[in-house]
């Protein structure tokens, strides 16, 4: 038995394009493929000869190839030589001889259950119509299209909404990106296949109820996943959540299969799958789930046999430092998050990073993309030198890096060298790591972390704190207390979520409070389960702690530089935010707003609208869209050797509108 929830179509074999034809329901299925689950139709229309083509789907994948080769007769060759130019003609120019577009046939429930069945006329994000051509494309296709059919044109970027504002929705309807997709039954979160036996928890006290007895081979269906789940073999949510979320940044570590199917408590009523055994896939246009007839023989995944080995940690005495003064070598000492920081201080202060790398990666057919870069900078034509400072002042203009403090690791080895009980404890906690001795693996981290919370900081440690840091004048002063341990961001090795951060700190005793408990979490059940389970000795792993001033945010969230749900996208960075601090999108406490920037050909689009359910205004969109160049340019530098790897990058937007980075991270993938 299966229950598909979104299907592919067959492709056609030959090539059915029609000129000129007015369009029925009939033709436009015969022409169709299907994208995330809807038919779609690419449509030129051609202004000079006051006629429209209808693309083959599976003949045709590009418009501007069917355009250069079957209208303009250029081949190929001579079209890639030229490709930007090319796009910019039919993108771009207002008074281009080409408008190019997608239709997508979409039903809806009414009012008295009936569907119905409605068609959506959309450009590339990437194009620029004026309003007035806009309105042009629309009621060209309109004329053409079986009146039968309701029509709605959907901008494809901010510029265009902008520019439709003007015009009455009476002459052109229209429909928003995030109210035709915003609250679809199923998306994709995390791409990725597995086969397990489906668990289908419908409150989160069934799901703490079996939660021992979850396993490597499960697949975990219920509302809103735990964040601190185990490791298991696929997640499936059946509220909404966002790509960004702390389970789907865990999904993207472990590279397991997450979406959102809605409807699944019917599925599973229907087909038995609670307890059956499946196989899960999510793609971006696919989202199924197969019931098997039988138990499959299983093997453990790789990564239960994967053995992760850290860099041994530097333990000698070093200074409490400002993070400005650390650079990324300093992780050894400080923790990856401290030392991130510090190399993105380093970045803005001395601007002699480059940050074009991700730019002059060759995009076949395309070269490069310095020349992109240099149009979202403004520049006309510059040199690698000039482009390179252009970047680097964007970049340090934009955004600033938080001011603070980090603990080395040698404090927290002296706070526990300094009690016999808690050397005791973590003995007893190896010995039972080494045993594999699981059944009291809780009993010896829960009773760990009391005593860390509870042993007395000594007077050493407690003054190295004070000087670097000492409690503000005030003491309603608030303090931010962060993680910031060696066993964190590792390939393979995801701990979104797994250590402690406390917010909201007031005065020096709540300030060691926080630190200790920062501290404890490198003992929590689940961090020690998640690190033995690849192999991280308890010996190598330590906890770097970063202190700073609390600073109050009028928007906050995360951006990840890539489409999470089209890894192959080179063009957009997704980002996440809702008002106040990012922690209230990464532990999803609230669904944010969600945007996609285009960083190559600039434009931004509305995904979904969230808990506001208010966009936010044309000019902090805007500024939005230079953050998301910022990432893109930053991942140049922290990505390493691999320009392609994306970032993880939490933000803020200060009371006085500047923007903060809080954490720069690799995604992982």
């Amino acid at each position: 038995m299966t229950a598909q929830l979104l299907t592919g179509a067959a492709e056609p074999v030959t090539d059915r394009t029609v000129v000129g034809e007015n369009l029925s329901l009939p033709l436009f299925r015969t022409l169709s493929g299907v994208l995330a689950g809807h038919p779609y139709l690419k449509v030129v229309v051609d202004r000079a000869e006051n006629t429209w083509h209808l693309l083959d789907t599976a003949a045709h994948p590009f418009h501007v190839n069917y355009i250069a080769t079957r209208i303009l007769g250029m081949g190929l060759t001579a079209l890639d030589a030229d490709l930007d130019a090319f796009n910019a003609s039919v993108y771009m120019d207002p008074g281009r001889r080409f408008l190019l577009g997608v239709l997508s046939l979409h039903t809806e429930q009414v009012t008295d259950g009936r569907e119905r069945t409605f068609l959506v006329l959309e450009t590339t994000e990437a194009d620029t119509m004026h309003g007035e051509l806009l309105a042009f494309f629309y009621e060209f296709v309109r004329a053409r299209v079986d009146g039968r059919l309701p029509l709605l044109l959907k901008p494809a970027n901010h510029g265009q909404e902008e520019e439709l504002a003007a015009i009455s929705e009476l002459c052109v309807p229209r429909i928003l990106s995030h109210e035709l997709f915003g609250s679809r039954a199923r998306a994709p979160l995390n791409p990725g296949e597995a086969t397990g036996r489906l668990r289908f928890f419908r409150t989160r006290e069934e799901y703490a109820a079996a939660e021992a007895g979850l396993g490597w081979a499960d697949i975990v269906a219920m509302p809103c996943l735990p964040d601190d789940i185990p490791r298991v073999a696929g997640f499936l949510n059946t509220a909404p959540i966002t790509p960004l979320s702390h389970t789907n940044v865990l999904a993207s570590g472990w590279g397991i299969p997450n979406a959102i199917v809605r409807d699944l408590e019917q599925l599973v009523d229907k087909d038995g799958l609670d307890g059956a055994w499946v196989r899960y896939r999510v793609r971006e246009d696919e989202i199924s789930l197969e019931r098997l007839d039988h138990e499959p023989d299983l093997r453990a995944p790789a990564w239960h046999q994967q053995r992760i080995r850290l860099e041994p940690p530097l333990l000698e005495d070093v200074p409490v430092l400002a993070l400005h003064r650390l650079r990324s070598a300093d992780r050894d000492r400080y923790g990856t998050k401290a030392a991130n920081l510090g190399e993105l201080h380093h970045v803005l202060d001395s601007r002699t990073a480059d940050l074009t790398a991700f730019y002059g990666r060759p995009r076949p057919p395309r070269e490069d993309l310095y020349g992109h870069l240099a149009a979202r900078l403004g520049l006309n034509a510059p040199s690698r030198a000039e482009l390179r400072a252009a970047a680097a002042a964007f970049v340090a203009t934009t955004v600033g890096a938080p001011e603070g403090v980090a603990l080395p690791f040698a404090l927290q080895q002296h706070f526990l060298a300094s009690s016999p009980a808690l050397q005791q404890g973590i003995g007893k906690l190896k010995m039972a790591l080494e045993l594999d001795a699981t059944d009291v693996l809780d009993s010896l981290c829960l009773q760990l972390q009391h005593l860390i919370r509870h042993t007395p900081v000594p007077e050493s440690v407690t003054r190295q704190i004070s000087q670097a840091f000492p409690a503000p004048a005030d003491p309603r002063g608030r303090l931010v207390v962060r993680s910031s341990s060696n066993a964190e961001d590792l390939p393979g090795f995801s701990a979104a979520g797994v250590y402690d951060s406390v917010t909201t700190a007031h005065g020096s005793d709540e300030l060691l409070d926080a630190v200790r408990q920062v501290w404890a979490s490198l003992l929590s059940p689940r961090s020690v389960r998640l690190r033995h389970q690849v192999g991280i000795s308890l010996d190598d792993t330590y906890m770097g702690v970063i202190v700073q001033e609390y600073v109050p945010a009028s928007l906050g969230g995360v951006l990840v530089t890539c489409d999470p749900t089209r890894r192959e996208d080179f063009r957009n960075v997704y980002l996440n935010c809702s008002p106040g601090s990012p922690e209230q999108v990464v532990e999803g406490q609230v669904l944010p707003q969600q945007y996609l920037y285009n960083t190559v050909e600039g434009g931004g689009r509305t995904v979904a609208l969230g808990s506001s359910g208010d966009g936010l205004s044309a000019a902090t969109r805007a500024r939005l869209a230079d953050l998301c160049l910022t990432g893109r340019l930053l991942q140049s530098h922290f990505s390493g050797s691999d320009v392609d790897r994306p970032l993880d990058i939490e933000w803020l937007m200060t009371d006085r509108g500047d923007f903060r980075l809080v954490q720069v991270r690799p995604y992982a993938l």
